[in-house]
């Protein structure tokens, strides 16, 4: 159960971008959970969530994937454990934010009712020009993506590199290879309702994860998300190009992930322009590693990637 507590700041504003802070300060644990909105360039708010190091040694950036938002994803404490990746990395000494794109957990769709790849890249470079605003010591933030979220990751560090200090991508879906096309007529956003079978889906490991920690993560997804975020204009994801990949990244796979091919991150991981890369495989992992028994190697590849490129 979290303590509510509601605290008066004066807003900040940083161009276009404006936050306000609701504290929820959970039982028992550390740094306290930040939820805040930043305005984007049309007026849209974004919310974004942050627990924090008291004297934080990096920042970094979570983006969630196609389906569910931020605070089930990176957040999930149970009565048993805490898988929450959020308070992971705070004992590493980092800021961590996670933010919840358009349509997913508390923010809003927009009046399109869409999103689009170069509309979430485009909020995402706004929410690093709002935590770098933040952390002017620390000379940028870490963008890390999870599934979907790791090609919105990739999408802004090929458009805003200057706002990228690393990126790191895990359960990449996609061969850069391919391509999409959209359909000739605009349509209405479906808006499914989502299921309890899919927040479970991507738990494909026995053993890795108890049941009690899957069932918390299916209700806090369904209760997060209960309606299906939707995107159209896929073709924007034809940008992706590794060759115009030139910061630090590292590249997290699972060896049992049905959602990433072996073969396909291979040559994309050939293909990245920069030198300053890692391509780690974790075994006896799948699609959501970062909350079953692979996570602490997870978050050990992410901690020793952003120290190594440090060096």
């Amino acid at each position: 159960m979290f303590k509510i507590k509601t605290i008066t700041l004066l807003f900040a504003r940083i161009s276009t971008v404006v936050i306000a802070l609701l504290i929820l300060q959970p039982q028992a644990l550390g740094a306290p959970l930040i939820e805040g909105q930043v305005t984007m360039d049309d007026g849209h708010k974004l919310t974004l969530y942050s627990r924090s190091a008291e004297n934080p040694t990096a920042a970094i950036l979570l983006i969630h994937g196609r389906t569910w938002s931020a605070l089930p994803d990176f957040d999930l404490v149970t009565p048993q454990e805490d898988l929450s990746m959020m308070n992971a990395l705070v004992k590493k000494g980092l800021a961590v934010y996670a933010v919840d794109l358009r349509g997913y957990g508390k923010t809003s769709r927009d009046s399109s009712g869409w999103n689009t790849p170069d509309r979430a890249a485009k909020d995402t470079s706004i929410v690093l020009d709002y935590i770098n605003s933040r952390h002017t010591a620390l000379k940028g933030t870490t963008v890390f993506g999870w599934s979907n979220g790791s090609l919105v990751a990739m999408l802004t560090a090929q458009k805003y590199p200057e706002k990228v200090k690393n990126l790191l991508l895990y359960g990449f879906p996609m061969d850069t290879e391919t391509t999409f096309t959209d359909p000739e007529k605009d349509q209405a956003p479906p808006r499914k309702a989502t299921t309890a079978a899919a927040a479970a889906e991507d738990f494909t490991i026995l053993g890795t994860i108890s049941k009690q920690a899957i069932d918390a993560y299916v209700k806090a997804a369904i209760a997060a998300d209960p309606v299906r975020a939707d995107w159209n204009k896929l073709s924007q994801w034809d940008q992706l190009d590794g060759a115009n990949i030139l910061v630090p990244t590292l590249l997290l796979q699972a060896a049992s992930d049905p959602l990433a091919n072996m073969d396909a991150d291979a040559l994309f991981f050939k293909k990245l322009a920069t030198e300053d890369k890692q391509w780690v495989i974790l075994s006896n992992a799948d699609h959501a590693a970062l909350l079953e028994s692979a996570r602490f190697r997870l978050y050990h590849a992410v901690v020793s990637f952003m120290q190594w490129s440090e060096l």
